[in-house]
């Protein structure tokens, strides 16, 4: 079984900071591409930011410049640092992951996080 638990939203002033983090664990045996998705309410979900094995990152146009997305492979965790956030960005963020089990190594599954709250408010 295979779990992706977010960590680290809350509430944030305007212009204010926050890092996301999101442990992957599990009868893990690699994890390939990860990204961050973000649904505020009464709207659809967003790609945010993602992240290759590699280490490559793309980002959406919204976020270019104030958002970094990186992983830590060891740790099977990949982090969204925030900064200069705006109330706009007020949305729960969920991560995400393709991966590989030890017992299908060679079949890549999309997993999904339950999801942390992000409130930019005053």
């Amino acid at each position: 079984q295979v779990q992706l638990v977010e960590s680290g939203g809350g509430l944030v002033q305007p212009g204010g900071s926050l890092r996301l983090s999101c442990a992957a664990s599990g009868s893990i045996f690699s994890i390939y591409a990860r990204a961050w998705y973000r649904q505020a309410p009464g709207k659809q979900r967003e790609l945010v930011a993602t992240i290759t094995s590699g280490g490559i990152a793309n980002y959406a146009d919204s976020v270019k410049g104030r958002f970094t997305i990186s992983r830590d492979n060891a740790k099977k965790t990949v982090y969204l640092q925030m900064i200069s956030l705006k109330p706009e960005d007020t949305a729960v963020y969920h991560c995400n992951a393709n991966i590989t089990t030890m017992e299908a190594r060679y079949r890549v599954i999309e997993y999904w996080g339950k999801g942390t709250l992000v409130t930019v408010s005053s």
